[in-house]
C-alpha cells in the first residue's frame, strides 16, 4: 500500500512516522508547504518527497491522509474525493459549516471514504468508559464533566486561523461524550474569558472556556477547556451515574494536587501535552485506517461525525456571543440534510 501525507509539520510527522512503520504500508510520499521540511523528514524515513499534493495525486497513491492546515482540508477532500482515494484528514473539515458540507457532499457522491482524526475514539481509558455505561455499570447516567487544559498557548500566529477554543479544543470533547454516551447534545449554554494574554483578544479569542450541555436523554454534562494550564496537559471526563461514578484520565501523570492530608501526591512527571498523552491512540486510529483502506473494518469516525462535533461548536460560540442557551436545531448542517 502506498500513502500520500500532505503536511508534515508535527501531526503531520507523527502520522508519517507511525505509517512508516506499519507491516502494510509499502511507501509513503510526502509533501508540505515547506517544502524542505517535507523533504528533510522524507530522508530520515527512508520514503518519497514530493514538491506538492498535484504530485501525491498523479503519481498515484492508495489512499492520502492530510495533515495540513485546517484551510487546506475541505479541497484536498474533495480533491481525494474525485480521484477515488479513502482519506483520512485531522479535524476539522472545514472552520465553518458550508465548508463542512460541500466536502461531505463530494463525500457522498463519490461513495469513497473519510475518516476523521478524533484520536480519543482509540484511548483505553475512553473505550473503557463506554464500555463501562453500556455495561450498565453506571446505572442511569446524570452528569458528565469534561476537560481539556493546554500547559501554555498555541503560537500567536496559529490563533486567528484556529478557529477559537471551541471548535479547535473542545470539538474534541464534544466529539467523545457523543461517542461515550451515545446521546446527542440539544441544546448549550457558552460562556469563554479573555483576561488572559493579550495575544487571545487580538485574535478574537478566548482563552479559558465552558459550556453546559444537555443530551437527548436529559443527562447533563459540562465542558471547559483552557490554553493557560501551567501544571501540565490535562484531559480528563467524569461519568456519574446513580449507582457508580468512573473517570478518565486520572493516573499518576495526571497534572493535579490533592490538598487532602491522605490525598495522592502531585504528579512526578505531569503530562505535556496531547502527542505525550495520546501517542497510542494516534497509532490505533491509523491502524485502523489502514484497514479500512483494506477493506478489512468499517470506517470508525466518519465525515458525519465531525459535523455533528462542529455543530455543537457553533452552537456555544452562538451562546457565548449572544449571552443565550441556544438550541443545536437553530445550527444548520444536520448529518440527515447529505445524500445518501
Amino acid at each position: 500500500m502506498r500513502i500520500g501525507v500532505i503536511g508534515t509539520g508535527r501531526i503531520g510527522t507523527i502520522h508519517a512516522n507511525t505509517l512508516s512503520r506499519h507491516r502494510d504500508v509499502g511507501s509513503l510520499i510526502l509533501t508540505d508547504a515547506d517544502a524542505a521540511r517535507a523533504q528533510h523528514l522524507a530522508q530520515r524515513l527512508g520514503e518519497t518527497a514530493a514538491p506538492g499534493a498535484d504530485e501525491i495525486f498523479r503519481w498515484g497513491v492508495d489512499a492520502v491522509v492530510i495533515a495540513t492546515a485546517t484551510a487546506a482540508h475541505a479541497e484536498l477532500i474533495g480533491r481525494a474525493a474525485r480521484s477515488g482515494l479513502p482519506v483520512f484528514c485531522e479535524k476539522p473539515i472545514a472552520l465553518d459549516l458550508p465548508g463542512t458540507l460541500r466536502a461531505l457532499a463530494e463525500v457522498e457522491a463519490a461513495g469513497t471514504v473519510l475518516q476523521m482524526g478524533f484520536q480519543r475514539r482509540f484511548d483505553t481509558g475512553y473505550t473503557g468508559a463506554r464500555e463501562a455505561l453500556r455495561s450498565g455499570r453506571l446505572g442511569r447516567l446524570h452528569t458528565v464533566r469534561a476537560l481539556t487544559s493546554d500547559r501554555e498557548p498555541p503560537p500567536a500566529a496559529y490563533l486567528p486561523v484556529s478557529g477559537g477554543l471551541y471548535r479547535d479544543t473542545l470539538i474534541h470533547d464534544f466529539d467523545i461524550l457523543r461517542w461515550v454516551t451515545g446521546q446527542e447534545v440539544v441544546d448549550v449554554y457558552a460562556t469563554g474569558s479573555d483576561a488572559g494574554p493579550p495575544v487571545f483578544r487580538a485574535a478574537g479569542d478566548i482563552d479559558t472556556g465552558a459550556a453546559l450541555l444537555t443530551l437527548a436523554d436529559g443527562t447533563l454534562a459540562t465542558a471547559t477547556a483552557t490554553r493557560l494550564h501551567g501544571a501540565g496537559y490535562d484531559v480528563r471526563m467524569e461519568l456519574a451515574g446513580e449507582l457508580d461514578q468512573i473517570v478518565v484520565g486520572l493516573d499518576d501523570r495526571t497534572p493535579i494536587a490533592s490538598t487532602e492530608p491522605a490525598g495522592p501526591p502531585a504528579a512526578e512527571k505531569p503530562w505535556t501535552g496531547f502527542v505525550d498523552r495520546f501517542g497510542p491512540a494516534y497509532e490505533a486510529e491509523l491502524s485502523a485506517f489502514v484497514e479500512v483502506v483494506r477493506g478489512e473494518r468499517p470506517n470508525p469516525c466518519d465525515g458525519r461525525e465531525a459535523l455533528q462535533a462542529l455543530r455543537i461548536a457553533e452552537a456555544c460560540e452562538l451562546s457565548r456571543r449572544e449571552r443565550r442557551p441556544v438550541r443545536l436545531a437553530e445550527i444548520a448542517g444536520a448529518a440527515e440534510s447529505l445524500p445518501g
